[in-house]
């Protein structure tokens, strides 16, 4: 069966690839769920007479933004436990509520709640951490997004498992019945050095290593956490992690604020990937993370969100423009993190983390056909000098109109296109009025 071409007109063209530049009245070729050619409008139209077209008019075309970290089933405790420290954070609100509402379904429809979030704000990849992962990989299906699936362990008793051999247990139990799909991907994802033990962390790396998986964990998140693994271990937790065989290039470290230059050398030698959350730091007081010396160092640094519980808004575009004005500000140096860094942490250097770099990130030929297209004509988008300062400084996820996953058009003029907004949230409005009504 041939594959369906389209070619995709817009006036500007940000391929991300390394060393590109923003094209003017460039057009995307697809064929089938791949790009088949970046070229100038009218080559684009003689090569390809027979194609289907989309006129996109005054939008620039852009790789889906890929969200180095996310809970997605918490948007579902989205403003359920705002301005507070985030051990009480944890403690008090939201171990509490998942322990008596986290299941199957419940994480299901919080995921899809976050897939359709995703989608309308142009992220066609969901790096997810949550229980019930088998619900998460339904969700990502359904929606049409692209997820990063974790068999997530932490050592203590929930309503998903009671021990950190049953966590694994199940989470291998869901790779096995979603490893062939083609939107997923999965990681070994350990909660935090503080939740987890060194014997439970063997584990993991030696399941990571052995399904040749990326892991995925939060460290260094508070010095809270930092002070108190010197009392029980005696060392900061990247030492720790370090001498357990785990800080590699299969590592995503996730938010990582407070570092000492040593370890910014430790993580740059042995080339670990660290995603940067700075609205969810910057709202739990967690502290912001030095990513002017990670850059100097060259660590990797991508950029995620975090869950809706604690940042509240699943939303990139304010990720991309948070991470260049907070280094920026805490730095009083108005040339670190430029517009174009702050755009390859959520699109090349991010598929570089998950280790899909060949298929994801840029808008290059024989990649699969991730696009999004954001629209630059509207009032406050104007003038347009600079395309890409314009993406990061100006435009927000609002802009958004259309969104192809694998050559697929998952949202059209803004509306979602492989479920039913409505439906969505009916359900979501039923399960959280179960929540009030008990709590």
């Amino acid at each position: 069966m041939p594959k369906t071409t389209t070619i995709l007109k817009a006036r500007w063209l940000l391929p991300m690839s390394p060393g590109s530049s923003v094209l003017d009245h460039h057009a995307l070729v697809m064929q089938g769920e791949r790009i088949a050619a970046v070229l100038p409008w009218a080559q684009a139209e003689a090569q390809y007479p027979d194609a289907a077209r989309v006129e996109l008019g005054e939008h620039v075309l852009i790789p889906g933004l890929i969200n180095g970290h996310t809970h997605s089933a918490m948007s579902l405790l989205r403003g359920v436990a705002d301005d507070v420290p985030l051990m009480d954070w944890l403690n008090n609100h939201i171990w509490p509520l998942e322990k008596k509402w986290v299941s199957d379904d419940w994480t299901y429809q919080g995921s899809l709640l976050s897939a359709c979030e995703a989608l309308r704000g142009g992220v066609t990849y969901l790096n997810d951490m949550y229980f019930f992962p088998a619900a998460m990989a339904r969700a990502a299906i359904d929606s049409g997004v692209r997820a990063g699936v974790s068999i997530n362990v932490i050592d203590f008793p929930t309503g998903y498992a009671a021990n950190a051999a049953e966590y694994i247990a199940k989470g291998l139990e869901a790779y096995e019945q979603f490893k062939n799909e083609k939107l997923l991907d999965w990681t070994s994802a350990p909660h935090a050095p503080y939740t987890v033990s060194d014997e439970t962390f063997v584990h993991l790396r030696d399941l990571r290593d052995r399904l040749n998986l990326q892991m995925h964990c939060h460290i260094h998140e508070t010095q809270f956490e930092v002070d108190e693994s010197v009392k029980q271990h005696g060392m900061r937790p990247l030492e720790r992690l370090n001498k357990l065989g785990l800080l590699d290039e299969r590592m995503m470290a996730v938010h990582m604020v407070h570092l000492n230059e040593a370890e910014i050398a430790m993580l740059a030698k042995q080339r670990v990937h660290l995603v940067h959350n700075p609205n969810s730091n910057m709202k739990l007081a967690s502290g912001v993370c030095p990513v002017t010396a990670l850059e100097e160092a060259g660590v990797n640094t991508i950029l995620g969100t975090d869950g809706a519980a604690s940042n509240n808004r699943q939303d990139m575009f304010g990720e991309i423009r948070a991470a260049a004005l907070l280094a920026k500000g805490v730095t009083q140096n108005s040339t670190t993190v430029s517009a174009r860094t702050a755009l390859e942490m959520a699109t090349i250097r991010a598929a570089k983390a998950m280790g899909r770099e060949a298929d994801l990130g840029s808008l290059e030929v024989g990649k699969l056909a991730d696009v999004v297209a954001v629209s630059l004509s509207a009032l406050e988008c104007r003038p347009v000098y600079n395309p890409e300062a314009q993406l990061v400084y100006v435009a927000g996820r609002e802009h958004v109109s259309d969104v192809w996953v694998g050559g697929r058009r998952v949202l059209q003029d803004r509306v979602l296109t492989q479920v039913e907004q409505a439906d969505v949230l009916d359900r979501i409005e039923h399960i959280v009025a179960q929540m009030q009504a008990q709590r």
